[in-house]
């Protein structure tokens, strides 16, 4: 019978901890994903409580609102150890994903990360490969 592995498994990640966003026009939530067994390690949002009354955030969530989710995040991950680990980022693709309205958000929370002492290392792309230079034509 053929097993089916998740596709973490196959190898040695070289990108353990990865930082992923999920942003709404109400909330803003940000999770460390550790890729080895492909679970949230650390995550913080705009929906809890304490953040939620903390904030003013009404009908849209602001860049106010994402760098205190950013800080948070940033020491909860002090907390659990992990702010000396390696956390990867893509902006670039976190910008695409949520559009391009969302850019301030985005920028919010790694800077708050980033301010807060949390290794965070930024990505030009996403896959566990170097870059290879494109042929010229």
């Amino acid at each position: 019978m053929n097993r089916v592995h998740p596709p973490w498994s196959y190898s040695p990640v070289a990108k353990r901890y990865v930082l992923r966003l999920f942003i709404s026009l109400k909330y803003v939530t940000a999770n460390v994903v550790d890729r080895r067994n492909g679970r949230v390690v650390v995550t913080a949002s705009s929906v809890e409580k304490d953040l939620k009354e903390g904030l003013e955030c009404g009908r849209t969530c602001n860049a106010k609102a994402a760098a205190a989710v950013g800080e948070v995040l940033s020491m909860r991950l002090k907390v659990d150890g992990l702010a000396q680990e390696a956390i990867h980022a893509n902006a670039a693709k976190e910008v695409e994903k949520k559009g391009f309205k969302n850019r301030t958000k985005v920028w919010a929370i790694i800077n708050a990360l980033r301010g807060h002492g949390v290794n965070l290392v930024l990505d030009d792309d996403d896959d566990d490969s170097p870059r290879h230079q494109r042929p010229r034509p």
